[in-house]
């Protein structure tokens, strides 16, 4: 498989097609990428809520009104719409469970390993809530990785997608019980099969060349 032909296929998806379902086969799998994503030091700070009914994504399609309503029919007409979350706080519970799972998967081969573990991963958590005062932007940047996984990881799939911040993250919040739980929303990607009505099916993609952007030392 070429990857890059995928990367140089898949646009933003501008109007989907609401008559077209994806198969529960693909979207496994892209629940199953975005689990196994790359996090800092293995964090995990994420939680991801999928909606694939009318109902669930009306709940969704909420925090799209007024200025950002010109995603309400993307969310609507979308097969699935993912809400990708960030934690609000890295709590040593969470640390502690990221830790355990570890353990289960048999990580830790050499003595004093998981305690290794455990320090090297609080001291990244203590720089960020201490020293660069970022934990927050951090742990978004966490869920941004993931995001980047499932848009390429969809496209290889044959699905299309649309990432969208262009949404009430406090209504959203607020619908989905989402901060109760330790939660805030941070971007949506709605995922189906592009419509006719979608102007940017046949544009041309467009990116700055690479001379523009790589420089080899």
């Amino acid at each position: 498989m070429n990857i890059t032909h995928f990367a140089k296929t898949r646009r933003t998806t501008k109007a989907f097609d609401s008559t077209r379902t994806i198969p529960q086969e693909k979207i496994d799998q892209l629940r199953e990428l975005i689990r196994f994503s790359p996090s800092s030091v293995n964090s995990q700070p994420w939680h991801f809520v999928i909606a694939s009914s009318p109902e669930g994504k009306a709940r969704i399609a909420a925090a799209a009104e007024g200025r950002y309503a010109y995603n309400k029919p993307k969310i609507l007409d979308a097969s699935h719409v993912i809400v990708l979350c960030a934690r609000e706080q890295m709590t040593s519970a969470h640390l502690e469970a990221v830790l355990e799972q570890e353990e289960r998967d048999e990580r830790f081969i050499i003595p004093d390993a998981r305690k290794s573990q455990q320090n090297s991963r609080q001291s990244f958590v203590n720089t960020h809530r201490y020293d660069l005062k970022d934990a927050q932007h951090w742990m978004e940047k966490q869920v941004y990785l993931a995001l980047g996984t499932l848009l390429l990881g969809a496209a290889t799939l044959e699905i299309d997608a649309c990432p969208m911040e262009g949404f009430d993250a406090q209504v959203l919040d607020r619908e989905l019980g989402l901060r109760e739980h330790g939660f805030s929303s941070v971007v949506l990607v709605a995922l189906g099969h592009s419509a006719e009505a979608d102007f940017n099916r046949t544009l041309p993609k467009s990116r700055l060349p690479a001379k523009a952007i790589f420089t080899d030392i």
